[in-house]
């Protein structure tokens, strides 16, 4: 085994608990403990609420090698996430956006709501990738199965734009009119989404979504 990768596989099994020496610029030398690796669990509610990015820079980047240990030899989804993420945008390492929509679709691949959903984002907008909104509604469509409720109403967007199919409306009209938000905003969006997709829908359809799941 080439040393490198066992010095990664090595830092995945012992995390160093004693206090480590960081000076940055403007400040004095100081002692800061070693930053403890994210939970599966902690990662996830993190990219959901769009804030893995800010911790990663907040701790110091000090995990940059774990990141990239847990996403390219454990491939574990949400660090296969955080690390493509930041490849993409330049945190903490040196931007490399192919690299990162790369890992970004490996978490995709493993069924991470919060990559299909971004992966779906990015190409409805031309971000990164080349625009192809016919691309974004197969993304966006099996992260709204998944209960992403950005994914469900970004697809539904592309519905009213003349993209997808007319079968999976009666999906996303189920999944829309069952979705729980706190936001009033977001809610009203939902309302309105709704009563637009009623008249693209035969009513049968619409009798047929609006029934709970398990009936």
């Amino acid at each position: 085994m080439k040393p490198y990768i066992l010095s990664i596989l090595v830092s995945l099994l012992c995390l160093v608990s004693s206090p480590s020496t960081f000076a940055l610029e403007g400040e004095t030398v100081e002692e800061i403990r070693a930053v403890q690796l994210y939970s599966q669990d902690a990662l996830i509610e993190m990219i959901n609420n769009n804030t893995h990015l800010d911790k990663v820079v907040a701790d110091r980047c000090q995990l940059v090698q774990d990141i990239e240990a847990r996403a390219d030899v454990l491939k574990i989804p949400a660090y296969q996430f955080l690390w493509g993420d930041m490849l993409a945008w330049g945190v903490c390492v040196d931007a490399a956006p192919s690299r990162g929509i790369g890992y970004m679709e490996d978490a995709a691949n493993q069924g991470l709501p919060a990559a299909l959903e971004q992966l779906g984002r990015y190409y409805a907008k031309g971000t990164l990738v080349q625009q192809d909104k016919n691309r974004a509604v197969v993304y966006l469509r099996e992260a709204a199965a998944l209960n992403n409720l950005n994914a469900q109403i970004r697809l539904v967007e592309l519905f009213f734009e003349g993209y997808g199919s007319p079968y999976d409306y009666q999906d996303a009209y189920h999944w829309l009119h069952h979705s729980v938000t706190d936001n009033k905003a977001q809610h009203d969006k939902i309302a309105n989404y709704l009563a637009r997709l009623e008249k693209l829908m035969h009513p049968k359809a619409v009798r047929e979504a609006k029934r709970p799941s398990n009936s």
